[in-house]
């Protein structure tokens, strides 16, 4: 009996040791195919509309898909800050949207229309920031974001009427699809130089980045 309990552990042991092997030669294989999409469709990544933060000839693109109303977009923004100060003029931000909470598309459209006014940066500040007033339990509520728009040196008129624009709509409609696209189920999805974050976490994103900066600028 004691043998027999013995060889059924050993089995248990056995197999959950080929699923641990499985799942991380998944991931890495997942990961090569991103990345050589990411050679092949740049766009995918990146489009005309997305907003980018970071020097120009910066060889690190680090792409983010991000829901305003999702509360770890809002604790994630300052690291990633905190990574580009790490590695200054070496990593451009690249924001695109993935607006899966129900009713969080119009919090993006007022976030696009604020390009308008060069005011993104600015307006995505104030979003993350009063988020606890306008997307309690994962509710987003858009109306209640125009007091705080203010904050962001918007000319509310102004973003009333550019939120009419059709484009606004197509701009979520495209970001959407790239998200499906690349595999991205939930925000903040990170991508660095077309490798996307498998492991979800801070030293994880940190450790990606650091990897993507030493193979862009090799001392």
């Amino acid at each position: 009996m004691n043998k027999q309990r013995f060889v059924f552990a050993a089995s248990v042991v056995v197999l959950i040791g080929v699923f641990a092997i499985g799942a991380m030669l998944f991931r890495q294989r997942q990961a090569e195919q991103l990345t050589f999409k990411a050679q092949q469709s740049f766009t995918t990544f990146v489009r005309p509309h997305s907003q980018v933060l970071g020097a120009d000839d910066a060889k690190v693109y680090l792409v983010e898909f991000t829901d305003p109303a999702c509360e770890t977009c809002a604790t994630f923004s300052p690291f990633v800050k905190k990574l580009m100060a790490a590695h200054p003029n070496r990593i451009k931000l690249v924001v695109r949207y993935a607006p899966f909470h129900p009713g969080s598309d119009g919090v993006v459209r007022l976030l696009h229309a604020s390009t308008r006014q060069g005011k993104f940066w600015e307006a995505l500040e104030v979003m993350y920031k009063s988020q606890p007033a306008w997307a309690s339990h994962h509710q987003p509520q858009p109306e209640l974001l125009w007091g705080f728009l203010a904050e962001a040196g918007l000319d509310i008129e102004k973003l009333s009427k550019d939120l009419q624009s059709p484009e606004l709509a197509r701009v979520v409609e495209q970001d959407l699809a790239d998200a499906r696209a690349l595999g991205v189920d939930k925000t903040p999805g990170f991508f660095v130089n077309g490798k996307p974050l498998v492991q979800f976490g801070y030293n994880e994103l940190e450790q990606l980045v650091q990897a993507e900066v030493a193979a862009a600028y090799p001392k």
